[in-house]
């Protein structure tokens, strides 16, 4: 099973957030290996170029243009799409690896722990984030720490998950992110709960929403200053307040119910090579 939440026991751990990856500050890794990330970007071979132009009228990001007959690239605005390449007349345009990132690979805590972390200046996140799925193998039960937001990202990670967590808060910013956040998920036919964090804070607007919606939460966290400092200090709550525990156990308990009414029984799907993602 694939779920895309994060703090739960699991066979394997997965860091989708590679931008702002932190889930190493808390489960402490003994990382073992790492791979770069990487994708496929366009090259021309300026001998069987004519400057017809047509890579840069299929390119949807605006990547390429072609002035007095040469092609000039913007690898920043890239996406490795492949569309150049494929409809380039005189097959004059090859594509090249380009690493854009690091996954890591250890252990943690008893499970398996992949980590991507994106390069410093890059845009690829989600090829760092599918090689990072990729690496996370055929698990029994994965679970895929995902970027905040609804972006390309965010789509990438939650897109061949079988389940979704959504965490928030109940004030006026948490809610209106978690409305686009349901939207996208149900766009995406994704089974999905919610976690509510500092549920004493703020007001009951999110609390009506998910009853208006029918939308299940699975655990309700406070606003504990304690939970706070444990963060600070880079410490996993119920190592840091073991009164928690038993809070955490039963959202377990109640969201492994909640996954065997909602979740599609299935054969467990071996994690592909996505997009134009290259391998390394």
């Amino acid at each position: 099973m694939n779920l895309s939440l994060e703090g739960l026991p699991c066979s394997m751990g997965g860091r989708g957030d590679v931008e702002e990856p932190n889930g190493h500050i808390f489960l402490k890794p003994q990382i073992d290996s790492s791979f770069p990330a990487t994708v496929l970007l366009p090259k021309v071979m300026e001998g069987q170029c004519d400057g017809c132009g047509v890579c840069a009228d299929i390119c949807a990001y605006n990547a390429i243009a072609v002035v007095r007959k040469q092609v000039l690239i913007f690898p920043e605005l890239c996406r490795g799409c492949g569309a150049c390449s494929l409809f380039c007349p005189r097959k004059a345009i090859v594509e090249i690896s380009q690493p854009v990132g690091t996954v890591e690979i250890g252990a943690a805590v008893g499970v398996a722990f992949v980590q991507g972390i994106l390069s410093i200046g890059q845009i690829m996140t989600p090829a760092v984030i599918a090689a990072v799925k990729g690496a996370a193998g055929d698990q029994e039960i994965i679970l895929l720490d995902c970027p905040p937001g609804t972006s390309c990202p965010v789509i990438e990670a939650v897109r061949d998950v079988e389940a979704v967590l959504l965490v928030t808060e109940p004030t006026p910013f948490g809610l209106h992110d978690l409305t686009l956040a349901v939207e996208m998920t149900r766009a995406l036919k994704k089974p999905f709960c919610v976690v509510l964090n500092r549920f004493d804070l703020g007001d009951d607007k999110t609390i009506a929403y998910c009853r208006e919606e029918n939308i299940p939460i699975v655990l309700s966290i406070p606003d504990d200053r304690r939970i706070a400092e444990a963060y600070a200090r880079g410490e996993a709550l119920i190592k840091a307040l073991p009164s928690y525990a038993p809070v955490f156990i039963d959202a377990l308990e109640r969201l492994l119910a909640w996954c065997e009414t909602h979740v599609p029984k299935k054969q467990i799907p071996v994690p592909r090579n996505h997009g134009r993602t290259a391998k390394s």
